[in-house]
């Protein structure tokens, strides 16, 4: 039998005693209800998960010709006294962060009330800023206590986060600080990246000096190498805290459920970022809501989400989810995939990890490295897949070889702009299947549709997945551009949310999810635009034109293939090609750096000038038998040259 089709269930004998939906029977009723009575059902729930200073207005509206969503409108929260203060009585001594520094000499564990104490300090020293309801905060921070308490804090006093995950550029902060117009930016003097000390500020200054928005740039002494202020918007971390006139409470800010909480930039198809916006109560409620009952999460475990809270999934596994339940988290300040692969099985035998969220990515560079093959990990009781496509060989693997057949693997499925886990099985409603996502949350009401736009009729047929309600956790808009959010999302269908998401559903009605249908690649759980790292190419003086695809990579699950045309009297040389991989790293950062170059003479164009990418797919993916019609291209001999020139990944 097919791996695809091979159904798991030795999980089930302890789920089904313990698991907060312990069988179908109960999830499909749910569902049911969900889809039938939403404006019940979703009361119930945000009374259940979430503590309201005051009550919504109503529970729903939805506007599809304006793409305008509203959930619990008029009611009033606070998401950093969800988070830590509602814990405080009960639970002040609970540990809620367990952090690792890249060097495991170097840990700490932060119980929720000294995060509540964390939280107000920093609270007081970015109001005495001048930092407010609705100002925009950047944060440039690794993975180290600073970056939640700064998430935290911002949204103690109604700011708004954006975190930029350290991994891209300056130049890429600067661009999202002003696209946003950050009033203020939290960063560190220096990063800790394989064992060495890397200076930031000196690269960060220049960007940031053309911003007349930015007032503050709040800097944690992460190096402690005597690093001095350079003018008056230069503040340390520390020099701010020890003002004894700040006080050591600062009360929540009353936020409407629609007010935005925080904006996440994502890749667009145009090649410009987009910053995504999501909103207090009903992003709050989907992180709860899915933390808890798809990875069957409780108070007393630990959770270690993998990911960097630069990106969705740290946001809502990372941050959100595991503290409005009440969960202790570990904090890794070091990159898993460049960490020695027993670091995982290290990490997790340290702190008792229960629940670990990890990505297909991280999971095949574990099984290559070989460290956690058969290692025993007694607490583990569930490994969640995110950000990315996951295959059944690397699923299988995990299910035996990390969690000795005892350990569900949920391979769930979320975008940035979902807010949170859209489609994933429930570990006790019965059986697993290898890289299948199972079926849909609470509210979400999925279908697959076809290249006219309807309904696939028959199972396992490939099309694109479409979502035809919107659900609490779904984004509002694009930061300062509704028409960005209105076009690539709810024009392509009429009346139906587009992920751009190639996904199949087998007879039993579980989804599987593909590839993407545009030009976004998915890189270790993370996302870039083609178009962008085009558009930095051609600017290379010696690069007449360059196109970037997809190919299936056998760690990665999808690598980046540059194609990248010279001038007749350039040759191409390694040198070069360092060359133009670093001009990535600097504008757009080291996500964007691709895994082959192929050199060409000019790219496969028709006479109106359009790229056909499905000739440079193929030969990425080797899949050069079948090149399909090429009679709209203006040379036809170049597809030979580009299949001879096709170079294998090494």
């Amino acid at each position: 039998m097919s791996l695809l089709h091979y159904r798991h269930g030795a999980h089930l004998e302890s789920y089904r005693r313990t698991a907060h939906i312990r069988d179908e029977a109960a999830y499909r009723a749910l569902y049911r209800r969900s889809l039938e009575d939403p404006e019940g059902f979703w009361a119930e729930q945000a009374r259940l998960y979430l503590d309201w200073e005051k009550q919504w207005d109503e529970v729903h509206h939805w506007d599809p010709g304006s793409a305008r969503c509203r959930w619990f409108a008029g009611g009033v929260l606070n998401a950093a006294y969800n988070c830590i203060d509602r814990h405080l009585e009960r639970h002040r001594d609970r540990i809620a962060f367990y952090w690792e520094g890249e060097d495991p000499a170097e840990t700490e564990s932060i119980t929720y009330g000294d995060l509540h104490d964390r939280v107000n300090r920093l609270s007081a020293m970015l109001r005495a800023r001048g930092i407010g309801k609705g100002d925009r905060v950047a944060l440039y921070l690794p993975m180290i206590p600073a970056l939640p308490v700064s998430m935290l804090a911002c949204a103690r006093i109604g700011a708004v986060h954006t975190v930029v995950y350290t991994g891209l550029s300056p130049k890429a902060l600067a661009s999202r600080m002003a696209d946003c117009r950050a009033k203020a930016l939290i960063t560190v003097d220096g990063m800790r990246r394989d064992g060495e000390r890397v200076p930031l500020i000196p690269s960060l200054r220049p960007v940031l000096a053309p911003l007349p928005h930015l007032e503050t740039v709040l800097i944690d002494a992460r190096m402690d190498a005597g690093f001095s202020p350079d003018s008056d918007r230069e503040v340390l971390w520390g020099d701010a805290a020890a003002d004894p006139s700040l006080p050591e409470f600062v009360p929540p800010e009353p936020m409407d459920a629609e007010d935005p909480l925080f904006i996440l930039y994502i890749s667009g198809v145009r090649g410009r970022p987009k910053g995504v916006v999501h909103t207090h109560g009903g992003y709050l409620l989907h992180a709860a809501m899915t933390t808890r009952l798809v990875l069957d999460a409780r108070p007393e475990e630990i959770l270690w989400c993998t990911s960097d809270m630069g990106w969705i999934v740290g946001h809502t596994y990372g941050l959100y989810g595991p503290l409005l339940n009440g969960l202790a988290s570990v904090l890794f300040e070091g990159e898993p995939e460049s960490a020695e692969p027993a670091r995982y099985g290290d990490i997790i035998e340290r702190y008792g990890v229960d629940r670990l969220c990890w990505t297909p990515t991280e999971i095949r560079f574990a099984r290559n490295g070989g460290a956690l093959t058969g290692r025993d990990l007694p607490s583990l009781k569930l490994m969640a897949s995110v950000g990315e496509p996951m295959d059944p060989e690397t699923w299988e693997w995990a299910y035996h070889q990390v969690g000795g057949d005892r350990c569900p693997v949920i391979d769930a499925y979320l975008q940035t702009e979902t807010g949170g886990i859209l489609i994933a099985p429930l570990p006790g409603a019965g059986p697993l299947k290898p890289a299948f996502c199972g079926q849909p949350f609470f509210g979400v009401d999925p279908v697959v549709l076809d290249d006219f736009g309807e309904p696939v009729r028959h199972p396992n047929r490939e099309g694109v997945l479409c979502i035809r309600r919107p659900w609490p956790g779904m984004a509002r808009t694009i930061h300062n551009d509704h028409e960005r959010f209105i076009d690539p999302y709810f024009n392509r269908i009429r009346g139906m949310y587009f992920t751009a998401d190639a996904a199949l559903r087998d007879a039993d009605g579980d989804f599987r999810m593909l590839a993407r249908v545009d030009d976004v690649i998915k890189v270790c759980g993370g996302r870039i635009c083609a178009a962008e790292m085009e558009a930095v190419l051609r600017l290379h003086p010696e690069a007449t034109d360059a196109a970037v695809v997809r190919f299936p990579h056998p760690v990665k699950g999808e690598g980046i293939y540059a194609f990248v045309a010279l001038d007749a009297a350039v040759h191409p040389s390694d040198s070069l090609k360092e060359t133009l991989l670093r001009h990535l790293r600097e504008e757009i950062g080291s996500i964007a750096a691709f895994d082959v170059i192929q050199w060409t003479r000019a790219l496969p164009r028709t006479r109106s000038g359009k790229v056909v990418r499905h000739i440079l797919d193929k030969i990425a993916a080797g899949n050069v038998d079948d090149m399909g019609d090429a009679a709209a291209i203006v040379d036809p001999a170049l597809i030979q040259d580009l299949i001879n020139g096709r170079q294998t990944p090494g």
